[in-house]
């Protein structure tokens, strides 16, 4: 069990209960899944043109990459499906050493000219019937492909983006992510069901048990609109290039990979979303070690808070932040709020245990026969005890708070009831059902914690409020099974 102080936003076990219960007040789908991709170490990708939505019924006309139809891409950790245009495109994953070759077939409508591939960081060589762009070589218009090869020297997180008037095309969605499992992960660590590697490094500090993707955009749908004007206008070749004015850039949807909240926290690969598969809705259990990778591929940058702790960074475009003095250990800084510039890439690990919070949030009593025997950083240690994990110095404390009327507390679609992990009720602290029919985003009696941006108009969609980067968080108590194809 790794010690870690749990952070609280407001300082009260008072304040702690209220922003428990406003959480019900978000309306969302329990959905929750690792990293979903596709495996290389060969690519066959194409840039289309089709349709995005928004929960506010909007219909976004974009452009991404997506599989070639003609392909039959492998899937990681769980089966899904590759649509020829998706947003963000599809996350490619390979293994450190491996050749990667990645064939881009142009698809683009006439008017939207030639694309391209951009791998920050790696040394990229072309081969086809490309043609020459001002950062690499092109797929042409009008069914033109071209061959990128490297080889993936740098494990972690990494973006890859259009390099072809990219003012443009990164903004209507030619953007997605790369993976580069490392090939020695440290002997002590192990692999989970559905994390794509034991380590996210060759490096024995970058254990983890679970991971999720966040990358994070925004988008102005009134250049959306002008470049598919642009491109009705002329149907066949040859086109005017589209001359779209991006300045004054004043975006009003914000996403969360490829979604806005509520969607973001349905399933992956869910029907509704037919070009936006993948899904922001993290679950974890108290004490596990949870991998975060964060893209900013936007061209704002967007600070990403996270509720419940800290996260240490461990890697910035796939170098690992390591200390000084000794050279291994690890020297990222611990964050609550990430600033996701541009074009950079995170790898951060985030934990949560109930240190700090001043009470026993199993709810334990004297005589009840639980116990709670410290390992060396003071957590419970006996691994098949429903409290394992648990921060000893809290155990038997009874919250320093008066508990609600239940007249006027209500067990939300994310409050779990009581401020007790795992218990919808207890002596002491009761809450009104909801009405019949409401859907319980949090039967497991979890603690709910708000994952959002911290500008406050990027938590909207289209100026509506609650929606755009936003999502939840939650902590499962330690017997609830996690389905992570969910």
């Amino acid at each position: 069990m790794t010690p870690s102080s749990t952070k609280q936003s407001r300082g009260s076990a008072l304040v702690l209960l209220a922003s428990l219960a406003l959480a019900g007040l978000v309306p969302a789908h329990g959905a929750r899944a690792a990293v979903p991709g596709i495996t290389g170490p060969s690519f066959n990708l194409v840039a289309s043109a089709d349709f995005i939505s928004q929960p506010d019924g909007a219909s976004i006309y974009s452009w991404g990459y997506g599989c070639d139809p003609a392909s039959a891409p492998s899937f990681a950790p769980f089966p899904g499906n590759c649509p020829e245009m998706q947003l963000p495109g599809p996350t490619l994953i390979v293994t450190e050493g491996q050749v990667v070759t990645v064939t881009l077939r142009n698809n683009l409508p006439p008017a939207a000219g030639n694309t391209s591939i951009l791998f920050p960081g790696f040394q990229v060589t072309t081969q086809g019937t490309g043609v020459a762009g001002r950062f690499t070589q092109e797929a042409a218009s009008g069914g033109g492909s071209v061959t990128y090869t490297f080889t993936a020297t740098t494990p972690g997180t990494h973006a890859y983006y259009s390099g072809t008037q990219a003012d443009l095309q990164v903004e209507m969605g030619l953007f997605g992510a790369l993976v580069v499992l490392p090939a020695a992960p440290p002997a002590g660590c192990a692999r989970r069901p559905f994390s794509l590697a034991a380590s996210a490094y060759d490096h024995p500090s970058t254990c983890y048990d679970r991971e999720y993707m966040f990358q994070l955009s925004e988008l102005d749908s009134r250049i959306h609109d002008r470049a598919l004007a642009q491109v009705q206008a002329c149907a066949a070749a040859p086109c005017p290039p589209i001359v779209a004015v991006t300045e004054p850039y004043r975006p009003n949807y914000f996403l969360l990979n490829g979604r806005s909240m509520p969607d973001d926290m349905d399933t992956p690969y869910a029907p509704g979303y037919v070009h936006q598969p993948y899904n922001a809705n993290p679950h974890m259990h108290p004490g596990e070690k949870v991998l975060m990778r964060i893209i900013g591929q936007g061209r704002w940058q967007h600070p990403f808070h996270f509720h419940g702790n800290h996260a240490r960074v461990l890697a910035r475009d796939g170098n690992l932040l390591l200390s000084a003095v000794d050279g291994s250990s690890l020297a990222g800084p611990l964050l609550f709020t990430t600033p996701t510039v541009s074009g950079q890439t995170q790898d951060q690990i985030f934990t949560w245990t109930g240190k700090g919070l001043n009470w026993d949030v199993y709810n334990h009593r004297a005589g009840d026969g639980s116990r709670c025997t410290p390992d060396a950083s003071g957590y419970h240690a006996v691994a098949t005890d429903p409290n394992y994990g648990e921060w000893c110095a809290d155990h038997l404390k009874p919250i320093p708070a008066n508990p609600p009327d239940p007249n006027i507390v209500a067990i939300g679609q994310w409050y779990g009831g009581t401020p007790y992990l795992g218990l919808q009720t207890t002596g002491g602290f009761t809450s009104t059902n909801e009405p019949p029919g409401t859907l319980n985003q949090n039967p497991q009696a979890g603690y709910a914690y708000m994952w959002h941006s911290h500008n406050e108009r990027e938590i909207t969609t289209n100026d509506v409020f609650p929606g755009g980067i936003m999502s939840m968080l939650l902590i499962d108590p330690p017997a609830w099974f996690i389905d992570e194809t969910l």
